[in-house]
């Protein structure tokens, strides 16, 4: 009995140490937790800085910024070229998590704004690492976030996205911004 007592202690534990350090993990279904950030110009930004659009959140570790440029294509001609996207209600950005590289952070604003540049777009900065915690997110890699005009999550993508997956969520995010 105190074998079982133990370990069960020891399980609980474990299991506080490990969800109390991430917060709340984000999940398909649940209403994103609100987060501010800066840009290269220390201009903050939230989420209810493009209202009424759908949101294509990438979470980005620096040493992992190209890992999803075949999707972030994909999206941006879906948008820019076939015009299938209305840019209307629509709008995708980046966060970077500067704390989860070596990089220096002059680094790092230099190679977002070419980012930033290539796809038209708006580069947040997570200096501490926020939203990793927050939003239980995994460190050291690249995350696709897709939020709804209400903000409920609607897809989450953690490393690199298939191929065979973008057409599926170009068409959910079709769909989300005719809602």
């Amino acid at each position: 009995m105190k074998k079982m007592t133990f370990t069960f202690l020891f399980a609980s534990l474990a299991m506080i140490s490990v969800y109390g350090q991430t917060g709340t993990k984000l999940e398909v279904g649940m209403k994103a937790p609100e987060w501010t950030f800066p840009d290269a110009d220390k201009k903050e930004f939230t989420m209810n800085s493009w209202p009424g659009k759908v949101l294509q959140i990438n979470y980005v570790d620096p040493d992992e910024s190209d890992m999803n440029d075949p999707f972030n294509d994909a999206i941006d001609k879906a948008a820019d070229v076939d015009k299938i996207i209305n840019k209307d209600f629509f709008k995708g950005f980046g966060i970077v998590d500067t704390k989860s590289t070596w990089k220096p952070n002059g680094l790092i604003r230099m190679i977002a704004g070419k980012k930033a540049k290539k796809y038209d777009t708006t580069i947040l900065f997570d200096y501490d690492g926020k939203l990793l915690k927050e939003w239980g997110l995994p460190k050291d890699s690249y995350s696709v976030v897709i939020v709804d005009k209400n903000r409920v999550v609607r897809a989450l993508y953690t490393g690199k996205i298939p191929e065979t997956e973008n057409e599926k969520i170009i068409q959910l995010i079709i769909e989300l911004t005719k809602e």
